[in-house]
């Protein structure tokens, strides 16, 4: 195979004036420079992004580390590492789930309950799949910080009215008027303000 190989490369002259020069980008080692790669444009510049970075082989990996992996896959464009960078920043699920390494540290807040049903947590979990045989998706629950005693309730929709009812009912006229709730945005409205004076 390599004497084949060998006979072929004898056998095409090329003369000074198809001499290629070739483009690289920055920090492109001599070994990158020896292998020809294709030049995407445009849409196959995109396509190419989007399927190195979120594709089925995917890693959502940062910029640079995209960027040779592009190289490796023998593709090249002008601007292909900003656009790596900025593909990254744009993406959602690298700016939820990305390490944060240089943001500084910041001191937790404990939340102490002075005694039993004073502070509560209350949050929505969000719609399940398949509905439950009475044709409810989200379950409303209600934790106390204090004893952790859990109370929750299935609905099928979580509306403001909904949350007020359940408060009053379950909460209130059994256990009184919470001190301190979180800060849902559930929570946050011109009703619950209502219900709490």
């Amino acid at each position: 195979m390599a004497d084949a190989l060998a006979t072929l490369a004898f056998m095409f002259e090329m003369d000074k004036e198809s001499d290629i020069d070739g483009e690289y980008p920055i920090g492109a080692t001599e070994n990158n420079k020896r292998t020809l790669r294709r030049l995407a444009g445009g849409k196959e510049a995109k396509d190419t992004l989007e399927d190195i970075h979120e594709g089925i082989f995917g890693t959502h990996a940062s910029g640079p580390n995209m960027a040779r992996k592009i190289l490796k896959a023998r593709y090249y464009w002008l601007k292909m590492e900003a656009d790596c960078c900025e593909h990254v920043k744009r993406c959602h699920k690298c700016q939820i789930y990305v390490d944060n390494i240089r943001t500084p540290p910041t001191p937790l807040n404990m939340l102490l309950a002075p005694w039993p049903f004073a502070m509560w947590g209350i949050d929505v979990i969000r719609p399940i799949e398949p509905k439950a045989s009475n044709g409810h998706r989200f379950i409303l629950v209600v934790i106390d910080y204090f004893t952790k005693w859990v109370k929750a309730s299935s609905y099928p929709s979580v509306t403001k009215n909904v949350v007020v009812k359940f408060i009053k009912r379950d909460l209130i006229c059994r256990y009184g008027v919470p001190s301190l709730t979180d800060n849902g945005a559930n929570l946050n409205n011109k009703m619950m303000m209502a219900l709490y004076e």
